[in-house]
């Protein structure tokens, strides 16, 4: 499949399964699953691609962005829409990062991070992804460190979605600084 249909097709995925599974005219359960067979209809009458190119975006996702199993399908994380994912808190590594733009920082250092539109605000293990998802916006990017265990022992709960994402309800600013060499 050519590169930009695949890119394509991929927000197309993420955007159903995350934030308007209208647009497909699917429904998600509580879980965020809709039928793999049901999906693959919309997928298949909106982009000219197989059943096989839309496991293949599955599967060959660097970001992991979609769970597949027993012929179901859903969004890892980063839902807009009422899901249940039915994540168990867990203890976080010690320092955790954040990758952002550069512009967002004077509001972040105020108000800490917030989930926005999310069910979660997105962590990274380490710098090197935060970057990867810093440099998807636009300008000049900042990587934060979050003091996770320290947040862990007051009380704030953590969560890790099956492609390895780190997920909490918000980071207040007292647990927030900036990367060294990244400010």
């Amino acid at each position: 499949m050519e590169a930009k249909l695949e890119t394509e097709v991929s927000k197309f995925m993420s955007y159903v399964l995350r934030h308007a599974p209208e647009a497909a005219r699917l429904t998600l359960d509580a879980e965020g699953w809709v039928s793999f067979d049901t999906f693959e209809k919309a997928v298949t009458s909106k982009y000219d691609v197989s059943r096989s190119d839309i496991i293949g975006i599955i599967e060959n996702s660097p970001k992991k962005r979609f769970a597949l199993v027993d012929n179901r399908i859903r969004a890892n994380q980063g839902h807009s829409v009422e899901v249940d994912l039915a994540l168990k808190a867990v203890r976080p590594p010690a320092i955790l990062f954040h990758g952002t733009s550069l512009v967002n920082w004077p509001l972040i250092e105020r108000e800490g991070l917030k989930k926005m539109e999310r069910h979660h605000v997105h962590l990274s293990a380490d710098v090197d992804t935060a970057k990867i998802v810093a440099t998807r916006r636009k300008g000049d990017t900042i990587i934060l460190r979050v003091d996770a265990a320290r947040m862990f022992s007051e009380g704030h709960s953590f969560f890790v979605s099956d492609n390895g994402v780190w997920l909490a309800e918000s980071v207040p600013v007292q647990y927030l600084s900036p990367n060294a060499g990244t400010l």
